[in-house]
Formats: C-alpha cells, structure tokens, sequence
C-alpha cells in the first residue's frame, strides 16, 4: 500500500500546482489609451469631474479648458509631429494619462471618459511616515505644471498693451499678464541694444500706494513670486530676453499701482516700469 500511495501524492502535485509549489504573480502594467488629435477639428474629452488642470507632454500638442470656471470638458489640438501623452487631473484629485499622436483624418471627435480610467488619486491615502513624500511629490507637480504653462506663454507671444520703458539703449517690456487657477503670471522682456553686456542685478515687482492728503508719500510693497522661468544673469549686446514670473493672484485699487524695476549690476542703466491697475485687474 505504500507506494500506492506515494504515487497517488505525486499525482495530486502534478495536477495541483498551487498547493504544492510557490508561483510568482506577474504585475500587471496599465497600457496607456491612444487619442488622435490634428490642427482642423477639435477633439472634445468629457471627464467625469469637472477638469482643475490638463497638461501636454509637448508643444505641438495644446488642450485648452476653462481655467476659471471648473467645467467637464476640454479640447484637444494637435500639429505633425512626434507623439506626446496628456495628463489631467480632475477636482477630485483623479488622475488620467493618454497617448496622443497626430493624425489628418480623424474617425472619433468626441470622448467620453470613464471614472475606471483613472490611474490614480492626486492625493491618496497614506500612513503618517510617507506623508511628507506625498507632499514633496505635489509640490514638484506644481512646479511641472508652471514650467509647461510658462512655456507655453513664451511660444504665444500674446501681448496685453503696450508697457514698457526705456533707458539708453536698455527697454524693459511687460508683454502678457495672464491670469490661471490662483496666479498671475507675467511675460517680461529685455532688450539690449547697446554694445555693452548687462549685468542683472535684481529684477523685482512691488505694489505702490500713493497716499492722499496734504503731504503725499508712496509706499511700496514687495510681491515674491512663487516661480520664475528663463530669468538670464546677463543680456548679452544687442540681444533680447523673454522670461516668465509667476505670483500669487493680487488686483489693485484705483490708488495703488505695481512697479516693476530692473537694477544693473555695477551700472546704472535701472528702470522702473510703471504697470496701471487696469491691466492687473483685466488680465488675458
């Protein structure tokens, strides 16, 4: 009877591995959905929360939606080019990714997108000991967001007015004050015509008070910007610079005004640009 039942146990095993033998799971990696997009249709993609931010991987893609007034849908253009991917994030914190790519003629102009798309929450829940990675993570997003949305401005070249000021062969220029989520980001430009580098000592903006009564005074008040993207040390001779700074969302009253000044290094070729409440309160 004992090998009888030797051989039933080997036979039990070869037919039921699970029980006898230990089986590595294979992880399972989500591939990413393609959308196809060009430059003569928009594609529309409705979300099943209302959209807080989108982002493209590259410049010839652009996904606009309504930066003000949260809304569930957003629209996809695309020029020839290499493929990107897109990101949104929903108000809830749902996160979504796609693959996009260029394509002439387009079969699908309209998506709706799932909740089970999701790959994932903005915030999801942690123990204690990982909360500052999480945090840490957040905080690189944003600067992610303001560095692609910066660059985007810089490739626009949209203008708000005419502001700028000139000293000697030096012209400090604002060109856009547009405002997005809770900032109000400022493209800034220098140009230098002279046959002398510039040296760039400090570049700041301030909100000026002017004080009513008998004895006038001004009063200024330094605004720190959150992020900066291209600012140069130098502007080399007959070269011009375009430059991005972002602050937290201010306006202004009808007595106050913001003052952008540019210091030289060494030199004395400073400016200081005066900027009217009515472009801060009226941005693009």
């Amino acid at each position: 009877m004992r090998p009888f039942i030797l051989i039933s146990a080997i036979l039990i095993c070869a037919f039921t591995p699970l029980p006898c033998s230990a089986q590595a799971t294979p992880q399972i990696t989500k591939v990413l959905d393609t959308i196809y997009a060009n430059d003569t249709k928009n594609v529309a993609l409705f979300f099943p929360e209302p959209i807080r931010q989108g982002i493209t991987g590259s410049e010839n893609f652009v996904f606009t939606y309504n930066r003000e007034k949260e809304q569930y849908f957003g629209l996809l253009q695309g020029k020839p080019g290499e493929e990107s991917n897109l990101l949104v994030v929903n108000r809830n914190g749902s996160i979504f990714s796609y693959i996009v790519r260029y394509k002439e003629k387009l079969l699908k102009l309209n998506y709706f997108i799932p909740m089970s798309n999701s790959i994932g929450n903005e915030k999801p829940k942690v123990k204690d000991s990982i909360q500052a990675e999480t945090s840490e993570k957040s905080v690189d997003y944003r600067k992610y967001y303001y560095e692609k949305f910066c660059s985007y401005l810089l490739d626009r070249k949209q203008r708000i007015g005419k502001i700028k000021k000139r000293n000697e062969d030096i012209i400090l220029s604002v060109e856009n004050i547009v405002f997005d989520k809770e900032e109000l980001y400022f493209v800034i430009q220098i140009e230098n015509n002279s046959t002398l580098d510039y040296d760039l000592n400090f570049l700041k903006l301030s909100i000026e008070t002017r004080q009513k009564g008998k004895r006038k005074s001004l009063q200024r008040l330094y605004q720190e910007p959150i992020y900066i993207q291209n600012l140069p040390s130098k502007i080399a001779e007959n070269e011009t610079v375009r430059f991005v700074y972002v602050l937290p969302k201010f306006s202004l009253s009808n007595d106050r005004r913001a003052i952008l000044e540019l210091n030289e290094k060494d030199g004395e070729r400073n400016i200081e640009l005066r900027i009217s409440h009515k472009y801060i309160n009226n941005p693009n």
